[in-house]
């Protein structure tokens, strides 16, 4: 009697691997090597030196422009992940200030993609429960000013409660944000587009009231009070300028647990069937109501942890002209990551990682920023219009799973 070979067992790595190669890696790799090749060309296309450097020789004019790429883009890694040169000349030396001044810009980095992996991971969940979550930027805001109520006002509390409790804070509060407009979506039919935009402003602007009101430091206007020091999140390099702390760890549990919940759980695989066909799913006996509202909510709470993970692990206190963008480009993220809550991980690293090189970008080259958010919208078209990275790049249209080769 011959044995039968035992199934192969699922682990965490063969899931995630088989996820990218479902992606369509070899699109999503060109439409970023195309978005930074037109990037460049519209940098050195809105630089006057350029120009200048035409008018003498063609010939001149390209090696200007080349060089002119070059800088952009080197100052651009090098603003992200450090100087290879500075980072081995300080593991060989060894000298802990060395170590933490040439890898500063990498771990600078890491803390300016944890939100993005909080706020990508709750609209793609929105995306794949059928509702467009446009309101992460104020479920945001709301989250971290109500964590930073909770960080000043539970005095005399030791860490391992007043964290908790803070980041619960700021969790319920996008929970409560983004429950509203699913509610509104399921019982009267109203588009949760519209509800979340509008969310976002009442959220702005009633933070606003909050800071110039009653929650506004006395000593220092426009600005809340500080949080106590034992809301803090823990941090890796304590003392030092490095702000690296166990937020991004958090932000990778979530997004491990939601794709759990979404393809390991019942409620997951009806979130997925809702957003799939609504019709369909309320046919098979799924409260499509139920799913949109908590669809919605969940993803208002991981958007309010995150606001709550920023303001205890990095600002610790929220200013009125604190602007994040982080809830707007969440959408970019979950969009190039085809929805899936462990490819956010990879699209938030490159936003992250591109968001902070790009000032070192501009202090160096003059660059403006702004080419970095024209840099992604070339990458989000090419990922959303992939007939156009084919027709560039020759490539074949994939056959169906079922079809034979």
């Amino acid at each position: 009697m011959t044995k039968e070979p035992s199934p192969k067992k699922e682990n965490f790595v063969n899931v995630f691997l088989e996820e990218v190669s479902r992606s369509s890696l070899t699109i999503i790799v060109l439409a970023i090597f195309t978005g930074f090749l037109l990037g460049g060309i519209l940098a050195a296309g809105t630089t006057p030196e350029i120009y200048d450097a035409f008018e003498v020789s063609f010939g001149k004019g390209i090696s200007e422009s080349l060089k002119l790429i070059w800088e952009t883009y080197s100052s651009l890694l090098m603003g992200s992940f450090g100087n290879p040169s500075k980072m081995i000349a300080a593991v060989a030396s060894g000298e802990t200030k060395a170590l933490q001044a040439a890898f500063k810009p990498f771990l600078e980095s890491l803390v300016v993609t944890t939100p993005y992996i909080f706020t990508g991971v709750a609209v793609a969940l929105g995306f794949q429960a059928g509702v467009f979550n446009i309101g992460a930027e104020g479920q945001l805001y709301m989250g971290a000013i109500m964590a930073a109520w909770a960080g000043w006002t539970f005095k005399g509390l030791p860490p391992i409660v007043h964290v908790p409790l803070a980041l619960a804070v700021g969790t319920l509060t996008g929970f409560v944000w983004g429950f509203i407009p699913g509610w509104l979506k399921a019982k009267t039919g109203a588009h949760e587009v519209i509800n979340t935009i509008m969310m976002n402003y009442i959220a702005f602007n009633f933070s606003e009231y909050l800071i110039r009101g009653p929650f506004e430091d006395p000593e220092t206007p426009f600005k809340t009070r500080f949080i106590e020091e034992s809301a803090h999140l823990y941090r890796f390099f304590e003392g030092t300028s490095l702000r690296l702390h166990i937020g991004l760890f958090i932000a990778l549990a979530v997004a491990v647990i939601i794709w759990y919940i979404l393809y390991k759980t019942t409620w997951g695989f009806e979130f997925r069937s809702v957003g799939l066909n609504p019709y369909a799913s309320k046919y098979a006996g799924i409260n499509s109501s139920w799913v949109t509202i908590l669809a919605l909510s969940l993803s208002g709470a991981i958007s309010g942890l995150a606001g709550a993970v920023e303001m205890l692990g990095v600002n610790f206190r929220q200013t009125q002209a604190l602007s994040t963008g982080y809830g707007f480009d969440a959408i970019a993220i979950a969009l190039l990551a085809n929805n899936h809550p462990l490819l956010c991980i990879i699209t938030a690293i490159l936003f992250g990682f591109l968001r902070h090189g790009s000032r070192v970008m501009q202090i160096n080259t003059g660059i403006p920023i702004d080419i970095i958010s024209i840099l992604q919208a070339f990458i989000i078209f090419f990922i959303a219009a992939p007939a156009i990275i084919r027709t560039i790049y020759r490539l074949k249209e994939p056959k169906p799973a079922n079809e034979p080769v």
